[in-house]
């Protein structure tokens, strides 16, 4: 059975990244892990801005006129 197989474990990622010591990592190390951090939140809050227009053109196309 190969790896990609497997069913994708599931959890929450950023409490097992929380959770990690940041001592053995370098200034330089952490600035990256930074930017990589921020990248992932833009692309996480853009996500969730695409959801939120989606959902509300979906709402606005079955809303009922009684309501």
């Amino acid at each position: 059975m190969d790896l990609e197989d497997l069913p994708r474990p599931r959890g929450d990622a950023a409490s097992k990244l929380a959770g990690e010591d940041l001592a053995p990592y370098s200034q330089d190390e952490l600035a990256e892990r930074i930017e990589l951090l921020e990248a992932e939140i833009a692309r996480v809050k853009a996500h969730r801005d695409r959801a939120a227009a989606h959902r509300a053109a979906a709402d606005s196309l079955f809303k009922t006129s009684g309501s």
